[in-house]
C-alpha cells in the first residue's frame, strides 16, 4: 500500500514538473514577433494565432530541415498541448473558467510552434545562402 501510495505521489510530482517545464518553454518565445512569411504561410494574415492552429503548425515544422536545438522542446509542448486539449473538453464541461485556461495555453503552444517554425526557415535559408556563397 505504502508503494503505490509512493508511485502514485512521484508519477503526480513528475506530471507537476512537466507542466512547469512546458510553461516555462511557452514563456520563453511568448513576446517574440512573428515574421510575415510564418504568418502568411500558416495562414494567420489579419488575425492571431488560434489554438487550432497549433497541428498545421507542427505539420510545417516536420516539414523543414530539424534544427537539434529545439526537437526535445517541440516534442513536449506536442504532447502538453494534447494534455491541455484532453483537460479542456473534460474540465471544460464541468467548470467554463477551466476551458478559458486551456485554451489560452494552447494558443501560447500554437505561438511557439510558429516562433520555432520561423527559426527553422531563418536557420535553412543561412545554411543555404551560406552554401550557396561557397560555390562559385
Amino acid at each position: 500500500m505504502i508503494s503505490a501510495l509512493i508511485c502514485v505521489v512521484s508519477a503526480a510530482a513528475l506530471a507537476q514538473f512537466f507542466v512547469c517545464y512546458c510553461r516555462a518553454v511557452l514563456a520563453s518565445t511568448r513576446n517574440v514577433e512573428l515574421s510575415e512569411r510564418v504568418r502568411e504561410l500558416a495562414g494567420v494574415t489579419g488575425r492571431s494565432i488560434g489554438a487550432g492552429d497549433f497541428g498545421r503548425l507542427l505539420q510545417f515544422l516536420f516539414l523543414c530541415p530539424e534544427h537539434n536545438s529545439y526537437q526535445g522542446q517541440v516534442r513536449a509542448v506536442g504532447i502538453y498541448y494534447r494534455m491541455l486539449d484532453i483537460a479542456g473538453r473534460i474540465g471544460g464541461a464541468l467548470i467554463p473558467s477551466v476551458a478559458a485556461l486551456t485554451e489560452r495555453d494552447q494558443i501560447a503552444c500554437a505561438h511557439f510552434a510558429a516562433v520555432v517554425l520561423d527559426r527553422r526557415i531563418s536557420h535553412s535559408r543561412e545554411m543555404f545562402a551560406r552554401q550557396a556563397s561557397s560555390h562559385p
